[in-house]
């Protein structure tokens, strides 16, 4: 008798699930809204749009902002890649899908890039977000203000990861506008969504979107995305030949029919995209710091030097300053605040070559031409309250040409040091090297070696206390020593 009883609850059991996998889970799929967008990456030409501007639930799209903010810090030096990240308690109780971190862990920065970008792990998105700003909070208030920078009007982020939110919202234009920042602002690391597998330094993962990688032809990213309110979400590129197509699908029912959806968007783009366009980057917006900072530009200072103009009638291109003691590296003098020039490059290599002169004889200065080297005679000029002026006068007095260089004062006193040597040339030598390698925010700065009891110091001046901040930040993670130089230094 007691047998006979358990069968019908048996049978009970296995009509309550048969319901629920095919009744209850495709309703609440099919409750989630759909939304379309299609663009021509090339041009950013929208090719088909539904619902594009309904604001909907991101999910997983999330982690593209939470990595193109990874990407432009490693790029500003806030952080490296061989950043051993602590996990916090927080990041180690996110909920599937995830990697598995542990609170108090340290794991390299690029894992967890490499985890949120492969495996859409929760857990990595929220160590990045902390690992940056200290709390996801402030994350999400910096993920909103790249949002605007980037031109999503329609997004507001309240977390890393994309976990269901009340107020967590965006577009399918917007997230097709994020994807096509990421592909063309930081295309050295477009190939980790292209990855089927990677390591995650504590173990192997596999990407989400591995069955549209392999289903179809020229797919290269970028980021799926599921929650039952979103329901099946994907960015997805790919390129054949010339053309490149972004589709963004929201709200699909079921893995296979988002993935079938995006094909088929894909194939209307490739139709109707034509094949020759020119390509038409989007602009890559400036950090916009958050808090109380704010960006102050004061008349008469600028932050990089200004490049004189070219008299008619004159052969004059570039100048670059060599001092007495180190000519090789003070030939490289004017790439510190331009674009180095094939004449300059010349002018490099033939510097190797020039000989030392005695001390009391004037400085000389290579001066590059479009077609030859001339001398020059370095004639400094100095006014009382002011930094030096810097002339130089050609062989040829009626074609003179002047190059002059602003005053760095007026809030521009700080500077970095990047080490102390026991000559000058290798002072100097360090200067131009590491200008070379930084010129992003070196560029425009006073290169100057101060002799010590000790040694000659290379320094850098001219700067705010913010740009010697950031200057240090990215040299530290270019692995070159580096210490902030104060007004009183």
């Amino acid at each position: 008798m007691k047998v006979r009883r358990a069968m019908p609850a048996r049978y009970g059991l296995f009509l309550l699930a048969a319901l629920w996998l095919l009744v209850v889970l495709p309703l609440s799929a099919v409750a989630a809204p759909y939304a379309a967008y299609v663009m021509d990456a090339r041009s950013g030409k929208v090719l088909h749009s539904r619902n594009a501007d309904t604001r909907l639930h991101p999910a997983s799209l999330t982690k593209m902002m939470t990595l193109y903010i990874a990407f432009q810090a490693v790029e500003r030096g806030e952080i490296s890649l061989d950043t051993k990240v602590k996990i916090s308690r927080h990041a180690a109780s996110e909920p599937p899908s995830k990697l598995g971190l542990k609170s108090g862990q340290r794991i390299a920065f690029r894992y967890l890039i490499r985890a949120a970008a492969v495996k859409s792990a929760n857990d990595a998105a929220t160590a990045i977000g902390e690992a940056l700003e200290g709390s996801e909070a402030a994350f999400a208030r910096r993920m909103n203000r790249t949002a605007k920078a980037l031109g999503m009007s329609r997004t507001t982020f309240k977390n890393a990861h994309g976990l269901t939110e009340s107020g967590h919202l965006s577009t399918a234009r917007d997230m097709s506008i994020l994807g096509r920042h990421v592909l063309y602002d930081y295309p050295e690391y477009y190939n980790l969504f292209s990855r089927r597998s990677t390591n995650a330094g504590v173990r192997e993962v596999a990407n989400t979107n591995r069955r549209l990688l392999g289903a179809y032809r020229g797919a290269d990213g970028i980021k799926t995305g599921y929650t039952r309110a979103a329901g099946f979400n994907l960015v997805a590129s790919a390129e054949r030949g010339r053309e490149r197509i972004i589709a963004t699908v929201f709200g699909g029912t079921s893995t296979s029919a988002r993935n079938a959806r995006v094909a088929e968007l894909l194939d209307m783009g490739f139709k109707r995209a034509p094949t020759r366009v020119a390509l038409n980057k989007p602009r890559k917006p400036e950090y916009v710091p958050g808090g109380a900072r704010k960006i102050v530009r004061v008349s008469g200072i600028t932050r990089t030097s200004l490049r004189p103009r070219l008299r008619a009638g004159t052969q004059l291109a570039a100048a670059a300053i060599a001092t007495p003691a180190a000519p090789p590296p003070a030939a490289a003098q004017a790439s510190a605040s331009g674009v180095l020039s094939s004449d300059i490059q010349m002018a490099l290599v033939a510097a190797q070559e020039v000989p030392v002169e005695a001390e009391t004889k004037p400085i000389q200065t290579i001066v590059a031409s479009n077609s030859s080297f001339a001398a020059a005679t370095l004639r400094p000029a100095m006014r009382p309250g002011s930094s030096t002026v810097l002339a130089l006068a050609a062989e040829t007095p009626p074609e003179n040409e002047v190059v002059t260089r602003l005053s760095t004062s007026g809030g521009h006193q700080w500077g970095v040091n990047v080490g102390r040597y026991t000559s000058r040339y290798n002072a100097e030598r360090a200067l131009v090297t590491t200008a070379l390698a930084e010129m992003t925010t070196l560029e425009g700065t006073l290169r100057k070696v101060v002799k010590k009891p000790t040694g000659f110091d290379a320094n850098f001046l001219g700067m705010t206390r913010d740009s010697a901040d950031l200057a240090c930040r990215r040299l530290a993670a270019r692995n070159i020593s580096c210490l902030m130089v104060g007004p009183a230094s």
